[in-house]
């Protein structure tokens, strides 16, 4: 009976896609057995046109688009407004913020650091005992439990993650240095939410917190979380500079800021063109116009904080009694240090600082997706290069194994190339791929745009498979 059984299914499978119309049998792969379904435009949600000139929030009140990745990304339907300072993430925006993530988890971890994942909501006890719950004043959103249990929303965790070592009693000078990160939702209770991702209630960041033996190990380890960072913009293409900057509400007694250098930037920078000194005008004299360490002259700039490092000494531990044993079995205070990366403030700012005024430019490393490709309208004189995309397609993603799952084929035929070809502008592919008068040629050439650098070049398949297989994703 089993036998029975075994044969009749698999008769089934083989008579079922003859005994269905043609133009059903593969409808599952959108493309012949075997080879990777086609990822298409009009199967993604990806609103287009959400917002022209403003955003109207909530309330039916308009809110200027006050800034160029604001507007970029509201038009694109990249993000869409929620209520003042928090917005929906749409998927393109998940998944450059996940590529992001990944560049960062490489890093952190190239240098030791442990991943973990710490609750958002913080007893205000915690907050008191470091005297910040008084000192944070509006900024934090502060909110009680039904016992009357106060909390807050973190938008920092220095008091947690002490209170979390403090609590392993047998912490050994052999396990130090100590490198503990997480990126996870932030709060704070900006009074004025604007410049879209730049300055918004609800965020995502990275934070890292290092425990360190002697303040010599922490400085070692302070200088190797900050060539990490480094390497993070590096690798991101932009342009950066590290500054001097006040440790603020944090504390301790030393600390510098990643900055983008962009005219809508809310800090003031200066920068020394005969040496490496930079700092935040908080950090300096208002009326000094020479640098302090060559006596250059000081150029002033405007800046995009994405990261922020601090060297802490033994604040937090001292509050909270966070301590190891050395080698003789004596508990010592360890000494501390925290790091901040704006996971969403990168991505606006990199849009900012490398976007044209129409058009979105991303870092290469974590656009959306790679490719896009554009075959011909339904009903013109080039419609039948419309298999020949699809066979380029299906090739890209056999040959060039990391573009898998980052091309897209625009399949709204209904539309023009031209206005297929702007919404990709607007969109940010690195690579755009159409199928025009040369997919007639012998071979077929398609007309490829590279996004970043305005080039554009007109390939074979071969020739488009080699450009593409130079391409890095996290």
């Amino acid at each position: 009976m089993a036998l029975g059984m075994e044969w009749l299914l698999r008769r089934w499978k083989e008579l079922l896609p003859r005994a269905l119309p043609r133009q059903y049998r593969y409808r599952c792969h959108q493309g012949p057995p075997h080879r990777a379904k086609r990822l298409v435009l009009s199967q993604l949600f990806q609103p287009l046109n959400l917002r022209e000139d403003s955003v109207v929030g909530p309330e039916g009140k308009p809110d200027d688009l006050t800034c160029k990745s604001q507007r970029l990304m509201t038009q694109a339907g990249l993000i869409y407004p929620s209520s003042p300072g928090c917005y929906y993430y749409m998927p393109y925006t998940v998944r450059a913020m996940e590529k992001l993530v990944k560049v960062i988890d490489q890093e952190m971890q190239a240098i030791g650091g442990q991943k973990l994942n710490m609750p958002s909501l913080s007893s205000a006890e915690l907050w008191r005992t470091s005297g910040r719950w008084d000192l944070m004043g509006k900024e934090l959103f502060r909110l009680a439990d039904r016992h009357s249990k106060e909390y807050c929303l973190g938008p920092t965790h220095e008091e947690t993650i002490a209170d979390l070592i403090a609590s392993q009693a047998n912490l050994s000078y052999k396990q130090l240095p100590l490198l503990l990160y997480q990126i996870t939702r932030k709060f704070r209770d900006e009074p004025k939410p604007r410049f879209g991702l730049l300055r918004s209630r609800e965020f995502y960041m990275k934070d890292m917190y290092t425990f360190d033996t002697c303040k010599e190990a922490a400085l070692r380890t302070y200088s190797l979380v900050s060539e990490a960072y480094c390497n993070v913009f590096n690798s991101l293409g932009l342009r950066f500079v590290k500054v001097q900057a006040d440790t603020g509400s944090i504390g301790g007694s030393m600390s510098h800021e990643f900055q983008l250098p962009a005219g809508i930037g809310e800090d003031k920078l200066v920068i020394c063109s005969n040496c490496s000194f930079s700092a935040n005008v908080e950090t300096i004299n208002l009326d000094q116009t020479d640098c302090p360490v060559c006596k250059g002259k000081l150029a002033e700039t405007k800046g995009i904080e994405v990261g922020h490092t601090f060297y802490l000494g033994t604040k937090y531990s001292s509050f909270f009694n966070v301590t190891f044993h050395t080698a003789q079995n004596k508990p010592v205070l360890a000494e501390m240090g925290c790091y901040g990366l704006g996971i969403t403030r990168i991505l606006a700012a990199s849009l900012e600082v490398l976007s044209t005024e129409d058009s979105i430019c991303w870092p290469t490393l974590i656009a959306p997706y790679q490719v896009c490709l554009i075959p011909p309208k339904k009903g013109s004189k080039e419609e039948m290069g419309a298999a020949l995309m699809d066979n380029l397609y299906d090739s890209i993603v056999e040959a060039v194994p990391q573009i898998k799952g980052d091309a897209v084929l625009d399949d709204r035929t209904n539309l023009t190339i031209g206005k297929r070809l702007k919404d990709a502008n607007r969109l940010g592919y690195p690579y755009v791929i159409i199928a025009g008068k040369k997919v007639f040629d012998n071979p077929p050439g398609f007309e490829v745009w590279n996004q970043n650098t305005g080039e554009i070049m007109f390939l074979t398949k071969e020739g488009i498979i080699e450009l593409l297989s130079k391409v890095q994703v996290p």
